[in-house]
C-alpha cells in the first residue's frame, strides 16, 4: 500500500491511502506519522472509507517525526568521490522535523552559495525498536520513501561536524508517498536530475549498510518509534564531487526519483549568502 500526507482545505492535512494514480482516500489521522502511531493502522488502511481525494497536494510526509536520522558515506562510489575509506560503522547525523517539506514544494535558501543535492532512499519506522537485531529491525520497517538530503557545503565544511550544513529549515523534500515493503521490494534504483540532466544513478544493492542494518545499529543507543525517519545515504554524483564542483543555482529544478516509490520535483530559490559573523 501507498500512504501520503495531503494538504486539504483550511490549511489542514490528512493521512491518505492511494487508490489509484492520482486518487486517494482520507485516513483517520492528520499525517502519515500520526497514522502509524495507531495500533491497528494496517487494518484501518485496508478498510478505509474516508473522503475521496483527487489532484493530490503533497505535504511533508512526516511533519512531526520525532527523530530524523541520516547516514552519510554509505555507497561505495560516493565514498570514493569524497576521498574517504569504507567505514566500519555508519556515519550518522540528525535533522529536525522542520527540515522536511513536501514532494513538490519550492526550496528557499538564504545564506548559502554552495547548495548541493543528495538523492536518497529513506526508511519509515513502523513500530518501536530498541537494541534490536537486524531481523527485528527489518520487521519494524513500515515502508520506504524518497528524500533529498540537500546540503549547504559551505556551512558543512566549516567544522568536522556536518549538522550545520544539513539541518536548515524546510530544505529536505520527502515523499510523495510511503510504500510498504510488501509492495516496494528491497532493492531500489536511486536517481537525481538537475534541470533534466541525470547526475546521480545508483542502486541500493551497493549500500555498505542496509536499511535494516542501519535501524538495528541506531536502535542500540536510541529508541526508534513509529513515524521516525532514517535516510540511508546518497550514491555518487553529488555536485561537490564533480571537477570543478557544481552547485544549485536560483531557479534550478531538482528531481529525485526511485522506481516503485515515486518522484520529488523541487524548484530552488537561492538568495545571496549573508556574510558570516563569528
Amino acid at each position: 500500500m501507498k500512504l501520503a500526507t495531503l494538504r486539504t482545505s483550511g490549511g489542514r492535512t490528512t493521512a491518505a491511502l492511494a487508490t489509484g494514480d492520482d486518487t486517494y482516500v482520507a485516513l483517520p489521522a492528520s499525517d502519515v506519522g500520526a497514522f502509524l502511531g495507531l495500533e491497528n493502522w494496517r487494518a484501518l488502511a485496508e478498510s478505509a472509507e474516508g473522503e475521496a481525494l483527487t489532484a493530490p497536494d503533497f505535504a511533508a510526509l512526516l511533519p512531526h517525526a520525532g527523530k530524523v536520522i541520516c547516514c552519510g558515506l554509505n555507497y561505495g562510489d560516493h565514498i570514493r568521490e569524497m576521498g574517504r575509506e569504507l567505514p566500519e560503522y555508519p556515519t550518522l547525523f540528525a535533522k529536525y522535523a522542520d527540515t522536511l517539506l513536501g514532494a513538490n514544494d519550492a526550496v528557499e535558501i538564504r545564506g548559502s552559495g554552495r547548495v548541493d543535492w543528495e538523492a536518497e532512499l529513506a526508511v519509515v519506522v513502523g513500530s518501536e525498536l530498541y537494541q534490536a537485531d537486524v531481523d527485528q529491525a527489518r520487521e519494524a520497517i513500515a515502508g520506504y520513501t524518497v528524500a533529498n538530503d540537500v546540503s549547504m557545503r559551505d556551512w558543512q565544511s566549516r567544522t568536522l561536524q556536518w549538522f550545520q550544513g544539513k539541518a536548515w529549515d524546510a530544505t529536505t523534500p520527502v515523499g510523495p508517498v510511503m510504500v510498504t515493503p510488501d509492495e516496494a521490494g528491497e532493492e531500489f534504483q536511486v536517481r537525481g536530475y538537475v534541470n533534466g540532466e541525470l547526475v546521480q544513478d545508483g542502486n541500493t544493492r551497493t549500500l555498505v549498510f542496509s536499511p535494516a542494518q542501519l535501524l538495528s545499529y541506531i536502535s542500540q543507543f536510541t529508541v526508534l518509534r513509529p513515524g521516525d525517519l532514517v535516510l540511508t545515504g546518497t550514491p555518487g554524483g553529488v555536485g561537490m564531487g564533480m571537477n570543478p564542483p557544481r552547485f544549485l543555482q536560483d531557479g534550478d529544478i531538482l528531481v529525485t526519483e526511485i522506481g516503485g516509490i515515486g518522484r520529488l520535483e523541487n524548484t530552488f530559490r537561492i538568495h545571496a549568502p549573508v556574510p558570516a559573523t563569528a
